[in-house]
């Protein structure tokens, strides 16, 4: 059953797509009628999805008010106290409707920010949560022993907190750089506690002035902390004050004036009080006290599209940074992530020089903080995309221990994914997700990791939002070329490829002939992907494991194992290779939409050869392929365990 039944004009849909795309972005569950499977019966799935859903969201416009299905709609969700309505133009709605509120939406093309459709979201989830209570009651009095189940106290919820930006006082307006590291150095030390999760800075820091009402029903935290920094000369003032969301009570408040060099046992002074308040088990962490011209260059770099241009200027940001505060860890881990990232993007030949910068830097950070994750993400970047993994599991198991919250995390699932186990890749990004859900990059993540698991279309909407979010990222626009292959969406394609859109590419260009394959797969292109192979294989004497995976998909198995067995599987140091994040790593090798190479047998001799086999003997981690390819699977990767690991050869 879905949280949101969408009703439109058909002539709506494209607005339709956007907010079902924007509502399922903020974790509600979305169901309209682009969601029809081929063989349902149209009025009886829609009937029963309306009746279902927990708030019913109707579009007016000026054709969905002369409509007979939506007038229906409405009126049936006006009877079950679902309706919200909402305005995407100026009409006059039926006359039945005009005494019910409708928030006003006809300006809103899918900004997050916008203050309207944040507080229409915080509608939609409060109808969402109320209607919730009602339905299971329902469900408990028609079972057995319902009223002792009634009576019983509920189980309690853990608390998840939100610490918004603290609000700058002073008369500098810079000054909210200092003011949001006070939050931030909150936040790394709550998220340290055993018992305490917490919202992450990228999500919360959304909400600033006005909007911070919005917080709560949009991060559907428990508790919000709040506060403001005035700062004169050497003196500074925090206010803090702690607010369960659902009650509106304030749990705990105080006020510090202090010297800055004390700021930091004020920070622990309030991170303490307020796992206290919680009743968390708190563990103080904190680096020495740092220049507060360092910490504002330190969150000056916060990655948000993780584009290289973005990356380079992080990384100068931060290498000032670190001159000016030497022992501030959190910088120094941040500095390795961000230019461990960005090796991706340089010429192979070029990465050794730069590991070698990124290993010192992450050391900097470990020597104050041994399990600083973004430390730890940096060394993982480090470690080539196979014939390594027993190497790279001990570091995300170290990443999985260490507490604190950084954008690192979202590698956890990247890494399960690559030794073939998709569904724990799936459910390790949804969980980091939901702490953080308006981190463009881990958005990306969730949506890859669930298109893996062949939840395509829950994939989509997430995308799509976030090209409307961060239209200068890249890897959505790849995600969602491929996702709408799969839905054979190929409007939507001509739409993303069309150049007027700029919609920015970068390393999946060599992925637009498998497009077109699929969309149209002629004797003619199929033998283009087939010539292209054998071509790329001659004249570089490598293949990328994408091209192998897409060749198979397009039924070309054998020739995608030809090459396979002729090829390099790495790169050669030249203008061919493939640069970006996901280049030559294994996690393609599993999606569930894409089979064609798993159900082969010769698939355990290409996986010898990377080393999984390697992995999996030693570990026990089998991927969950295992169980479904026609044929004994460890029993072939028996028979192939001592084929020669393939060198990465950078």
């Amino acid at each position: 059953m879905a949280d949101v039944f969408i009703s439109y004009s058909r002539s709506d849909a494209g607005i339709a797509r956007i907010f079902a795309a924007a509502l399922e972005a903020q974790g509600l569950s979305v169901w309209w009628d682009d969601a029809l499977c081929s063989g349902d019966t149209f009025d009886e799935t829609i009937e029963r999805a309306l009746k279902q859903a927990k708030a019913v969201v109707v579009l007016w416009s000026k054709t969905s008010v002369v409509s007979r299905w939506v007038r229906a709609e409405a009126t049936l969700a006006d009877r079950n106290n679902t309706l919200v309505p909402v305005m995407i133009e100026a009409c006059e709605r039926p006359i039945i409707f005009e005494l019910t509120h409708a928030a006003d939406l006809a300006h809103w093309q899918g900004a997050s920010d916008d203050v309207a459709w944040l507080a229409f979201v915080a509608d939609v989830s409060r109808f969402v949560d109320r209607n919730a209570v009602p339905e299971a009651k329902r469900a408990a009095r028609s079972e057995p022993g319902a009223i002792a189940q009634q009576l019983t106290p509920p189980k309690p919820v853990d608390p998840i907190l939100a610490v918004l930006p603290f609000d700058n006082l002073s008369s500098d307006p810079e000054m909210q750089f200092f003011s949001d590291g006070v939050s931030e150095e909150i936040i790394q030390q709550l998220s340290r506690s055993a018992q305490i999760k917490v919202i992450g800075r990228t999500s919360s820091f959304q909400f600033r002035g006005d909007r911070k009402a919005q917080a709560a029903p949009m991060l559907r935290c428990s508790h919000v902390l709040d506060g403001s920094i005035r700062r004169a000369a050497n003196r500074v003032r925090i206010a803090a004050h702690l607010v369960e969301a659902k009650s509106q009570t304030t749990l705990w408040s105080d006020r510090y004036d202090r010297c800055l060099e004390d700021i930091f046992a004020v920070q622990d002074e309030i991170s303490a009080q307020i796992a206290a308040a919680l009743h968390g088990a708190f563990t103080s962490f904190s680096t020495r006290a740092v220049d507060p011209a360092a910490y504002d260059l330190y969150l000056r770099a916060s990655p948000k599209s993780y584009s290289p241009d973005e990356a380079r200027t992080n990384v100068g940001l931060l290498e000032v940074a670190t001159q000016r505060a030497p022992h501030f860890a959190e910088a120094w881990g941040r500095l390795a992530y961000l230019r461990a990232f960005l090796r991706f993007y340089q010429p192979f030949a070029d990465r050794a020089a730069c590991a070698d910068l990124v290993v010192r830097e992450a050391e900097r950070a470990q020597a104050v903080d041994p399990d600083n994750i973004d430390a730890l993400t940096a060394k993982f970047f480090l470690v080539p995309p196979y014939g390594r993994f027993a190497e790279t599991d001990q570091i995300i198991e170290r990443m999985r221990r260490a507490s604190g919250t950084s954008d690192g995390q979202m590698f956890i699932g990247w890494h399960a994914r690559a030794i073939g186990r998709i569904h724990e890749s799936a459910e390790d990004t949804e969980r980091i997700y939901r702490l953080d859900p308006l981190n463009p990059m881990l958005a990306n993540a969730v949506a890859l990791a669930r298109m893996a698991t062949g939840r395509i279309r829950e994939a989509v909407s997430v995308l799509e939002y976030l090209m409307v979010r961060v239209p200068d990222m890249s890897f959505p626009v790849a995600n969602l070329l491929r996702a709408k292959a799969f839905l054979k969406d190929w409007a939507a394609i001509d739409q993303l490829l069309d150049p007027a859109a700029g919609h920015p590419l970068r390393e999946f260009q060599d992925g637009l002939a498998f497009i077109k394959a699929k969309r149209d797969p002629t004797p003619e292109n199929i033998g283009a992907i087939r010539s292209a192979l054998s071509a790329h294989v001659n004249r570089t004497g490598c293949v990328e494991l994408s091209r192998l995976v897409y060749a198979a998909h397009l039924g070309l198995v054998d020739e995608a194992y030809r090459a396979a067995e002729t090829a390099h599987l790495g790169p050669r140091g030249n203008s061919d290779d493939i640069m970006g994040p996901d280049a030559y790593r294994t996690g393609i090798l599993f999606w569930l939409e894409m089979a064609e190479l798993r159900n082969d047998p010769r698939f355990a001799r290409l996986c010898a050869r990377l080393g999984l086999v390697e992995f999996w003997m030693a570990t026990g981690k089998w991927p969950e392929c295992t169980a479904e390819v026609p044929y004994d699977f460890k029993a072939e990767c028996q028979k192939v365990r001592d084929v020669p690991k393939e060198d990465f050869g950078y």
